[in-house]
């Protein structure tokens, strides 16, 4: 397993790691505590160390999830790496089991102390190794918030501390802005192959301020792991529900496209998925949605496998650009943003502050 630092920091985690928000909510079938211990270990015993997690994933389910394995490993806790987050005060507004809708959030320093103790209960730990801003937004940041965490960090609670993006596609002034001006170390966001944007903007500003990303929704909403099909009916409860068809139709085309890259080099789709990902500058783990060990099994081993070259990686960012000349409907859908009246923005390269002054 490739280990990788977050910029500049000490902490260094696997390059795969496991999303463990797949204990806490439903959206891709339920996960008995006992499977979630299975797949943990799997993980681990495949070389995974990193374990990112989130208070808000089923209301603390997730974080207990993770817990129970790590007392039943017998693991010593300086051999794995617990990613955490806070924001989401599902204390006095616990939402709706099954749900997709936004809840109460809280950024102030006394709310980050109460759901940074609550989180070390439930999994048992006493740090958080990545200690992340769930989803917040431009009007949300405080400079009493990251100092806040900056003391954490200095008290031995947090190692590195960051923002997690989300939960559409987008938030680049976000990333910008909790790099560049805070000295965030980690950044999360929605990056993969078919969605570039704006994952290449925070790699490249994550090299020039030394911090590290952490790409999620890795495969493209399953399209990029070969399993879903023209006909593949989404349910009500499954978070793709929010795509718009031309994900689908226009994304199996293009998967079409590239499956010679992952024919060439010896691995299936899913992997060069992973593998494209690893190989952007300032990448530092996918934190994968991983439905079963078939799927870790594949993410752990595209680390070993052949690298793409410089001009297969020019070919794939050129092809990307043109939207694969499969015209405009086949263009990533658009980004989220907190500037723009409309609250969106045409997904495209914004070259980085740090490219510009």
């Amino acid at each position: 397993m490739l280990r990788r630092t977050f910029g500049n920091t000490p902490l260094q985690v696997s390059a795969i790691s496991l999303g463990c928000w797949i204990f806490g909510v439903d959206w891709w079938g339920h996960y008995t505590d006992e499977r979630g211990v299975e797949i943990c270990r799997f993980a681990y015993d495949h070389g995974v160390t990193f374990f990112d997690n989130g208070d808000a994933y089923g209301n603390g389910r997730a974080e207990s999830v993770l817990g129970k394995w790590i007392k039943e490993s017998g693991i010593p806790r300086d051999k794995i790496e617990v990613g955490g987050k806070f924001g989401y005060d599902f204390y006095s507004d616990p939402g709706t089991p099954g749900s997709h809708r936004e809840r109460k959030q809280d950024f102030s320093p006394a709310f980050l102390r109460k759901a940074f103790a609550e989180s070390c209960t439930r999994m048992g730990v006493d740090y958080i190794d990545v200690y992340m801003a769930h989803n917040i937004k431009l009007p949300q940041f405080r400079d009493d918030m990251f100092a806040e965490l900056e003391k954490m960090k200095d008290e031995g609670k947090i190692k590195v501390w960051g923002v997690s993006l989300g939960p559409a596609i987008g938030w680049r002034e976000e990333g910008f802005k909790a790099m560049l001006e805070h000295g965030a170390k980690a950044v999360q966001s929605v990056f993969n192959l078919f969605e570039q944007h704006p994952g290449r903007e925070f790699c490249e500003t994550a090299v020039a301020t030394q911090a590290g990303v952490m790409a999620r929704v890795h495969d493209n909403s399953s399209i990029l792991k070969d399993v879903v099909k023209i006909d593949t009916t989404i349910g009500q409860n499954d978070h793709r529900k929010f795509r718009d068809q031309a994900w689908k139709v226009y994304g199996l085309k293009k998967l079409e496209l590239i499956r010679h890259y992952a024919d060439d080099h010896g691995m299936n789709m899913h992997q060069l998925a992973c593998k494209w990902l690893l190989q952007q500058p300032g990448m530092t783990t996918i934190t994968g949605t991983f439905l079963n060990e078939e799927e870790i099994k594949d993410a752990c081993e595209s680390t070993g496998k052949p690298d793409l070259s410089l001009q297969e990686l020019k070919q794939l960012a050129a092809d990307y650009a043109r939207d694969w000349d499969l015209g405009p409907e086949a263009h990533p859908c658009d980004l989220k943003s907190s500037i723009t009246e409309a609250g969106t923005i045409r997904s495209t390269y914004v070259p980085s502050p740090v490219l510009i002054a």
